[in-house]
C-alpha cells in the first residue's frame, strides 16, 4: 500500500497539517516527510537549515516556545510515541493571533505540522516519543522565548486526563505570560 503526500490547511495561516509519503509492505514501511519538489508543487518554499530531535517521557510538557528573532519555520514528526502538539499564533497582524490548535502526531499516524516561523509550538508527551524538528532557520540562543505551557488567556486545552504527573523543565517553569509577551513586543 502506498500513501501519497496530502497537504491540508487549518484554521492558523501558513499552518499545515501534512501525510507524508508512506510506501507499506511485508518488512514494514518506508516514509518520505520532506520532498523539495512536492512542497514547491504544493506552493509551499521551505529551505531546510537544521535537523533537531528531542527524546521526552511520557508526561513531559514542552511549553510554547518560539525565537524573537530570526523565526523558525519548522517541520514537526513524532518519529515514535505519541504526542498532543499545539501550535500558537503569534503574529500580531494575524487574525487569528492568540489562538491555538492542537494535533496529535504520532508514529502510528505519521502525521507532521508545517509551522509558520512567527508561531509558538510545543506538546505533551503521551508516551515516551522521539520528536523530529526540520528548521528552515538556525536555531539561536540569544532570541530563544516562550509563553507558559498553562496560560489562562490562550487556555490551551491539554488532554492531561492521558498523563499521570506532568515533567516540566525549570526553564519553562521561567517563561512569560501571553499578556507579558504582548506588552513586551507585541507579537512577533
Amino acid at each position: 500500500m502506498i500513501q501519497r503526500f496530502e497537504f491540508c490547511k487549518t484554521e492558523i495561516e501558513g499552518l499545515a497539517l501534512i501525510k507524508p509519503f508512506v510506501a507499506y509492505d511485508e518488512r514494514g514501511y518506508f516514509i518520505k516527510d520532506y520532498s523539495r519538489e512536492v512542497f514547491e508543487q504544493n506552493g509551499i518554499s521551505y529551505d531546510l537549515k537544521e535537523v533537531f530531535y528531542t527524546k521526552s517521557d511520557k508526561g513531559v510538557i514542552r511549553a510554547i516556545h518560539f525565537q524573537r528573532e530570526k523565526t523558525q519555520p519548522k517541520l514537526v514528526r513524532c518519529v515514535s510515541g505519541k504526542v498532543f502538539d499545539v501550535v500558537v499564533d503569534l503574529r500580531k497582524d494575524s487574525k487569528t493571533f492568540g489562538k491555538w490548535q492542537g494535533f496529535y502526531l504520532s508514529e502510528d499516524n505519521k502525521d507532521q505540522l508545517l509551522i509558520p516561523g512567527q508561531c509558538g509550538h510545543g506538546y505533551l508527551v503521551l508516551e515516551p516519543s522521539i520528536v523530529s524538528y526540520k528548521c528552515s532557520e538556525k536555531f539561536y540562543d540569544q532570541y530563544d522565548d516562550g509563553i507558559f505551557w498553562n496560560d489562562h488567556d490562550i487556555n490551551i486545552q491539554w488532554p492531561l486526563n492521558l498523563v499521570e504527573d506532568i515533567i516540566l523543565s525549570k526553564k519553562d517553569e521561567d517563561l512569560q505570560s501571553f499578556a507579558d509577551f504582548k506588552q513586551k513586543y507585541g507579537g512577533l
